[in-house]
């Protein structure tokens, strides 16, 4: 028997706190302990968990399977829980009611999954862990830091809407370090003499690479299925204005992504405002300034990533530790 190939899947690891709202099972292991929360997970395995920040998103990226053969999806969620096995049993419970195609998981009972990133082909890391995430990023993968707030869907489409900044998010912050470190006028320049040269490659970008593959396989099943209608709408939304957004189309361009659907230079214009009239169902931006202001309107990822994160004081007051998951070296 051959095994199971991920290597030209999409697969994204997902720790249990990005999925549902454990702040009640927190609670028990942060003022009773491990113990009681292992009882407390027992007697509460059958009780349904509620959805979490990221479960519009992962569950409507799960429903584009199915325009692939049953025997051959191309997203992939594998669960990578900081549980044991047994209090792991509440998640899977209620990954099953709620119908998500998660078939896979990794219960790790208080172990860093960072490790196994690269061996499952991740091309995100998703969860409500700080130390988690950065250890992710720091070792090199993608990650990202799903904030504290609502569950955000919209309930009378199928669409899928993921929006991601650009530097520091698809692309590194090479520059955002000139920015940074000479001003604007420095950067406006670097950006006129890059202008028809690739960007290098950020933390997400295999994720937005294997986005627009997805977006192609839709067009492909449209074409045979005149009734479909694609739901994945990718969007970029950047602090970047003319004549530093040449730089940005021509990689996407050099990259052979050509099927973003839309792009925002907003040069200073808070985002925000364009983020709630646009209603992504996820947002990743690596600077916490930006995320501060949309976590409680749309749900948000920061990617600590970059000369940005490198002095930053994240407000700990939108983030919620994935503690719940027996983070034992961080709880």
């Amino acid at each position: 028997m051959s095994g199971y190939n991920l290597e030209q899947k999409l697969v994204i690891g997902l720790a249990s706190s990005a999925l549902f709202n454990l702040e009640e099972s927190d609670a028990v292991f942060r003022t009773q302990g491990e113990l009681a929360y292992r009882e407390y997970q027992r007697e509460h395995e059958n009780i349904l968990l509620d959805q979490g920040v990221a479960f519009p998103f992962i569950q409507r990226l799960l429903n584009l399977n199915s325009i692939f053969p049953k025997d051959k999806p191309f997203v992939e969620v594998i669960l990578l829980s900081r549980n044991d096995p047994n209090t792991g049993l509440r998640v899977m419970n209620s990954i099953e009611h709620y119908g998500l195609g998660i078939k896979r998981a990794i219960f790790l009972q208080g172990r860093t999954p960072y490790k196994y990133i690269d061996s499952l082909n991740i091309s995100l890391f998703l969860s409500a862990n700080e130390t988690d995430v950065n250890q992710a990023i720091n070792a090199g993968y993608p990650a990202g830091l799903i904030l504290k707030g609502h569950i955000f869907d919209i309930a009378h489409d199928e669409e899928l809407r993921i929006a991601f900044d650009f530097d520091g998010v698809i692309a590194d912050d090479s520059s955002e370090q000139i920015y940074k470190q000479s001003g604007l006028g420095a950067f406006i320049e670097n950006e006129k003499n890059l202008a028809d040269q690739p960007a290098n490659e950020g933390p997400l970008y295999k994720l937005l690479k294997e986005l627009s593959i997805l977006q192609k396989e839709e067009l492909e099943y449209q074409a045979q299925h005149s009734d479909y209608k694609s739901r994945l709408r990718v969007s970029i939304v950047t602090a970047r204005n003319a004549p530093a957004h040449k730089h940005v189309i021509n990689s996407l361009r050099s990259w052979g992504i050509e099927t973003v659907n839309e792009a925002f230079f907003l040069g200073g214009i808070e985002k925000r405002k364009v983020l709630e009239i646009l209603q992504p169902h996820i947002f990743f931006d690596d600077q916490v300034t930006h995320l501060e202001r949309t976590a409680d309107s749309v749900a948000s990822v920061h990617i600590p990533f970059g000369i940005a994160n490198k002095k930053a004081e994240i407000n700990h007051t939108i983030i919620s530790k994935d503690t719940t998951e027996l983070a034992t070296q961080d709880s």
